[in-house]
């Protein structure tokens, strides 16, 4: 079997960050009106690294190590996206009244506290993370998110266990 080139697999990847950004924001946020959770922008955040990731490596296209590097940077945030969409799928599965409180606004907490305490302050609380905005095909957005992560791991293990070029 014959695998894609990995200037292919590159692309796939920097198509892929962009569909999801601009379904994320053009669609949903834009022509749907849905407000992104500070757990979404948290998504967003690692799909656009991701993106950058393998825009980087279709650009100077190295050799065989150097497209591992880039691909186990991708498959490292790809482990970070999937972690914080399965908070963000345990947090709607939560009953009511077993949610934990909700967050300052993200704007707030950017400029108020240090980065590393606003990203912990929203993945220990970030209660109004717990409403389903909106579904398709009965998965909610976290639910897709999760399966773009899947997506972005998978290429980047492809490109991790090719054996030529």
């Amino acid at each position: 079997m014959t695998l894609p080139a990995s200037r292919l697999c590159n692309a796939a990847g920097v198509a892929g960050a962009i569909v999801s950004l601009s379904i994320a924001y053009f669609y949903m946020e834009r022509h749907l009106g849905l407000e992104a959770c500070p757990l979404c922008l948290i998504d967003r955040a690692i799909v656009a690294v991701i993106g950058v990731i393998f825009l980087l490596a279709l650009i100077f296209n190295p050799k065989r190590l150097g497209q591992r590097i880039f691909a186990g940077l991708a498959l490292l945030f790809s482990g970070l996206g999937i972690a914080v969409c399965w908070r963000h799928l345990w947090l709607q599965s939560l009953p009511k009244d077993q949610l934990p409180e909700c967050t300052p606004g993200l704007e707030y907490m950017l400029e108020t506290f240090p980065l590393g305490e606003t990203i912990r302050t929203i993945m220990t609380s970030a209660g109004e993370c717990a409403e389903v905005q909106w579904t398709f095909m009965g998965l909610s957005i976290p639910a897709q998110t999760l399966l773009v992560f899947i997506g972005f791991a998978l290429l980047s293990l492809l490109q991790i266990l090719r054996k030529q070029d």
